[in-house]
């Protein structure tokens, strides 16, 4: 059997198993798993513990990055810190209801930007603002989609987009430059979201809102809450503004100082270890869907099934790239959520570097579409739990038609962000 047919063979082994394993109601974790397994056991005629092991490193440093990360907005929230931010923009701008938008549609983007999760914005954010929300006339269906959709465009936010690292990680590219673009797609479209969707209504009924929202704990105020996330970005800029003099401590480093720095700044007295407990336990999928990742992504580099991927998708002229990306990518996110990025973007970056293209302008504009696949089927793991935390009483098609046109204007953006890369390259910065 030539390396093309053994190649194909893998790939529908993989494509079989996997929807074999989803028929009997195993969840995407353990599907994806099998699927590796399964391509294994057929290309080497045996279990080769190394590459799997090997597989399941791959993204460590990652998973480290939003463990960290979580656990610090976690401890913010359980300080009281999130409610105090929610109800403070309230009290003070609910006479001013855009401003009111945008100030509400900047905190749904912080705890997504920092984990690199969609799902820590619902849970941490999502019924806070999502009160006030109904509280400013928005029906329920619509609060539910501008909950998704900016937690989507918080998990595309930077510093940390998951999409990005793992593509450029698989790239050999550093993940450098991708402030500038990821900034402005993420932000233009929250803000579109938040004010097509948003943007009718009345101001905000201040007495129910206030009353419906949890009160912070006594002693909370602005100095405590944002000292916390001074220190993380002073951290950050540290080592950019003096490289040579700065120990180098990476992001997991950065957010446990951060945390700690939280801790110390709460008003109550926090349980830390039931913080980290509850932490860990919530990003268990997560951290389990990285690892199969790795596992599933080095069964497919060893057996040859991703170099044939990646010679598929190099081969297309780029017209037809432009023309259907946005709609391959979502619903690629949708099947296999974090999985395409490696599988499907570092074909297309090199591709797009091959073709003189900018690939960091462009994985940027990937790496925004691949998120709004979340609430597509059968993953759909941010749009559920939005629809479950906001206790969303419809069909969950009718959550999915209030997402169609935000979701088709930021697809639309990103693709003018692939075509024009080369021009839009002022945004990198190193």
């Amino acid at each position: 059997m030539d390396m093309y047919a053994h190649a194909t063979l893998i790939l529908v082994v993989i494509a079989a198993t996997f929807t074999v394993a989803k028929l009997f109601k195993l969840s995407i974790e353990l599907s994806m798993f099998a699927a590796a397994i399964a391509a294994f056991v057929v290309h080497t005629g045996n279990l080769p513990i190394r590459h799997i092991v090997e597989g399941a490193f791959t993204y460590y440093d990652v998973c480290l990055i939003f463990i960290t990360a979580t656990f610090f907005m976690s401890v913010l929230k359980e300080s009281g810190g999130i409610v105090y931010m929610v109800r403070s923009i309230v009290k003070t701008f609910h006479k001013h209801r855009a401003l009111c938008l945008f100030l509400l549609t900047v905190v749904l983007l912080i705890p997504g930007a920092l984990t690199g999760s969609g799902a820590a914005t619902v849970l941490t954010v999502g019924t806070l603002v999502g009160t006030v929300l109904t509280y400013m006339g928005i029906s329920e269906r619509k609060t539910a989609a501008i909950i998704f959709l900016c937690a989507a465009m918080s998990a595309a936010a930077p510093p940390i987009n998951l999409w990005a690292m793992m593509a450029a990680a698989g790239s050999n590219m550093p993940y450098v430059g991708f402030m500038g673009p990821l900034l402005v797609l993420s932000v233009v479209g929250a803000l579109f979201t938040m004010f097509y969707l948003g943007g009718k209504g009345k101001v905000v009924d201040l007495d129910k809102t206030l009353r419906e929202l949890p009160e912070p704990p006594e002693g909370m105020n602005w100095f405590r809450v944002g000292l916390p996330f001074a220190v993380l970005f002073l951290l950050i800029i540290a080592g950019r503004v003096w490289p040579f003099d700065m120990p180098i401590l990476g992001l997991p480093l950065m957010f446990v100082i951060s945390a700690v720095v939280a801790i110390l700044m709460s008003p109550k007295k926090l349980k830390i270890f039931a913080i980290a407990e509850e932490t860990i336990h919530s990003l268990i999928p997560l951290v389990g869907i990285m690892i199969v990742v790795g596992v599933l992504i080095q069964s497919m580099a060893l057996s040859g099934a991703r170099g044939l991927i990646s010679l598929g998708v190099v081969t297309l002229p780029l017209w037809v790239l432009f023309g259907t990306l946005w709609i391959i990518l979502p619903v690629s996110e949708g099947l296999l959520q974090y999985a395409v990025a490696p599988l499907l973007g570092v074909p297309l970056v090199l591709l797009f570097n091959m073709k003189a293209m900018n690939p960091i302008i462009a994985l940027s504009a990937m790496a925004v579409m691949w998120p709004v696949g979340d609430s597509l089927p059968p993953t759909a793991v941010v749009g559920r739990a939005t629809v479950m935390e906001l206790e969303f009483k419809g069909r969950y098609t009718e959550f999915l038609k209030a997402c169609i046109v935000p979701s088709l204007f930021i697809l639309l953006v990103c693709t003018l962000f692939l075509i024009f890369s080369n021009q839009l390259s002022f945004l990198v910065a190193g």
